[in-house]
């Protein structure tokens, strides 16, 4: 397997929230909220990871996802 290089800056997604959490259950909307998006069509920034990404499939059907160059923000 290989290592990641030090140096290698991570790179970061894009999190959009386009449909309500309302009416969803609350595992979905707490998700949201450890996300950091507090209302609809609010955007975040976060390092690409797995937890991140965990996070993001679980609510897949409630956001958008952009992959981010470097330097892009």
């Amino acid at each position: 397997m290989p290592r990641k290089k030090a140096a290698e800056t991570p790179r970061k997604l894009k999190i959009t929230q386009i449909r309500s959490g309302i009416g969803r259950p609350g595992v979905h909307r707490r998700t949201l909220k450890a996300l950091g998006i507090k209302r609809h069509q609010q955007s975040v920034i976060h390092d690409d990871s797995p937890a991140i990404r965990g996070m993001i499939f679980q609510v897949q059907h409630l956001v958008s996802v952009q992959e981010l160059e470097e330097g892009q923000e």
